[in-house]
């Protein structure tokens, strides 16, 4: 077996609006509604499904808690310009611009946390 990518990810909220609010609203994401009046943020070729604390679809993680996710998306959107947006929604950034360790090479990124407290890490690969 070779997996070849992450099609879809699935997290936990305590509010749905509230999440969708900051993923599209922040961070440019797409709101999609799909099987039975689901709600789910896409980007690119991949998705993050959301289950509502309480109102999970089974099956699921099995401890599946708003705010105990570590995210790490990659934008091409320089980061001066991320941080300006980020500024602009009043979301604090936690740390950065700093340089990490991504899966294709080196990454500068900057950290913030969305409304459950999951870890956001905001990337660009550096060349």
């Amino acid at each position: 077996m070779r997996i070849e990518r992450l099609d879809h990810l699935v997290l936990t909220v305590a509010d749905l609006r509230a999440t969708i609010d900051f993923y599209v609203g922040v961070l440019g994401m797409r709101e999609v509604t799909f099987g039975e009046d689901r709600k789910a943020l896409a980007f690119g070729q991949s998705k993050i499904n959301l289950h509502e604390a309480g109102h999970e679809f089974e099956p699921k993680a099995r401890h599946a808690v708003p705010g105990s996710a570590d995210l790490c998306f990659v934008t091409e959107t320089p980061l001066d310009e991320v941080l300006a947006t980020l500024t602009a929604h009043d979301v604090p950034v936690l740390e950065g611009p700093g340089d990490r360790a991504g899966a294709l090479g080196r990454i500068r990124s900057v950290y913030v946390r969305d409304p459950d407290g999951n870890l956001v890490e905001i990337s660009n690969y550096l060349n």
